[in-house]
């Protein structure tokens, strides 16, 4: 699914992502695969499971940023 990140609090380690269709999803940081750099704004792909994002990924840089390590 396709997204994109409009919230995220650096205290909380949590933020709200917009999907294409307008749906909004909470999600951790945890489940950022790869995290780095300013998230709000940034578009991401994800998988839903049971309301919740997992799986996401950032859609910035070199698409070799995805195997980079977790932060």
């Amino acid at each position: 699914m396709d997204g994109q990140i409009v919230k995220y609090s650096e205290r909380l380690g949590q933020g709200v992502i917009r999907s294409a269709d307008g749906t909004r999803f909470r999600f951790k940081s945890n489940s950022i695969r790869n995290l780095g750099g300013k998230l709000v704004g940034a578009d991401v792909d994800f998988l839903v499971e049971s309301r919740q994002p997992r799986d996401i990924f950032l859609l910035r840089g070199s698409p070799w940023m995805a195997f980079g390590s977790k932060r």
